[in-house]
């Protein structure tokens, strides 16, 4: 549970205050020292320059947001470190090798949208998943040589992906929260499939069997490990496990994450400098990123960053929305948004506003009979302790999440 002693969200964070929000003992997220000592070994033996080319050559860069862009001020905080904002993209394309899924014929859209911020002293990082069917005002974009792509009102989120790609995405990303992007990466169908596959599966817990015979997406319920194409087949399957749709499809991609994060740093992992390597030589093969973060090193440091991150300070929330009256397929953000767009501009945690509800890395999968898998430490004992409780649990069942 956040702490209620936190300031107002528009209240700037100084490190010693944010590092007393803290609690003393926390788990380490990433042992990603490890990770980069195993990486390190790989790469100081026989095939040394092989190895570098390889995982360095596998990434493609992406184009800069052009100059005349008139962006938001980055945000700057004392200590030694600045915080981060990147925007992580799926690609929704169907074209290129091992991404025909499905008999969709797929378009040049966003799938997935998340604004990932990680703290200016690396103690919290949280994504906000940005529906694709919310409606927005669209601004006009710049692409690079300084064509401009024309704007457009109430128009659905992932369009801008459609008529610009990453680079239109993030520049309305960027005027709707007045959140400086910092980075972007996009990913598509076939990298997350290999992802998943180098760290040998990742564990979910299915509520109900799925017969999707349409769209040929078959489970059995239970606690299961799911590799690629299963596990693809898991964070896009929408008729079935989610009732409500696009929008427990999201909640159930932000577990899917939490969990596939949770393997990556776990010891079968980590002790494994195979699958180490297969999922760098996985990501950096499937990852789009801009320019500076588009070689080995920037990665190597971005994840020496996250080394004192524990997996319960690594969280998932939505960005708040509600229906569009004219058409409730559509969605809209509500103004508690904008509350925490600026948490995210002055560096703030998320606190009990947005974190109850929240996905973390640290969470257990769940059990189809909604019988706790581990015992907790913070039973709820106020009714409306019980009642906040009880209405997450019926909010993971309809997104198709095991209690």
């Amino acid at each position: 549970m956040a702490d209620d002693r936190t300031p107002p969200a528009d209240e700037p964070v100084t490190p010693t205050t944010h590092r007393t929000m803290h609690r003393t003992h926390r788990r380490t997220v990433v042992r990603v020292v490890l990770v980069t000592h195993l990486v390190l070994a790989l790469l100081t033996g026989v095939g040394v320059a092989v190895a570098y080319h390889q995982l360095n050559g596998n990434i493609e860069a992406l184009p800069a947001i052009p100059e005349e862009v008139d962006r938001p001020d980055a945000v700057e905080v004392e200590g030694p470190k600045q915080p981060i904002n990147i925007l992580v993209m799926g690609s929704d394309t169907r074209s290129g090798a091992g991404n025909q899924i499905d008999g969709e014929s797929g378009a040049e859209g966003s799938d997935t949208t998340i604004l990932l911020h990680i703290s200016a002293d690396r103690q919290d990082a949280y994504g906000v998943s940005l529906p694709r069917d919310a409606l927005v005002d669209r601004p006009e974009c710049v692409m690079p040589g300084g064509k401009k792509v024309a704007g457009e009102k109430l128009a659905m989120f992932n369009e801008a992906f459609t008529v610009g790609g990453p680079l239109c995405t993030v520049q309305m990303v960027e005027k709707l929260t007045d959140v400086r992007i910092d980075h972007q990466v996009v990913v598509d169908f076939n990298g997350f499939k290999g992802m998943v596959d180098a760290v040998n599966g990742v564990e979910v817990c299915i509520p109900k069997d799925v017969d999707d015979d349409e769209h040929d997406i078959h489970f059995d319920a239970g606690t299961q490990t799911l590799t690629g194409r299963q596990a693809l087949n898991y964070v896009r399957e929408r008729y079935v496990l989610s009732v409500t749709g696009d929008v427990g499809r999201m909640k159930r991609q932000q577990a899917f994450i939490a969990s596939m994060i949770n393997k990556v740093v776990s010891g079968g992992t980590l002790s494994r400098p195979d699958r180490v390597y297969n999922f760098l030589d996985a990501a950096t093969g499937s990852l789009q990123l801009d320019e500076e973060l588009a070689n080995l090193p920037a990665l190597v440091d971005l994840a020496m960053d996250l080394r004192s991150t524990g997996l319960d300070d690594i969280k998932f929330v939505t960005v708040p929305f509600a229906e569009y009256e004219p058409d409730p397929n559509r969605l809209v953000w509500t103004d508690k948004a904008d509350d925490l767009w600026k948490r995210i501009r002055n560096d703030r945690p998320l606190g009990r506003e947005f974190d109850g509800g929240s996905v973390s890395a640290s969470d257990p999968v769940g059990t189809p009979s909604g019988t706790p898998s581990q015992p907790s430490t913070d039973a709820p004992s106020t009714p409306e302790q019980t009642e906040r409780a009880e209405a997450e649990a019926e909010a993971r069942v309809q997104a198709g999440l095991c209690a």
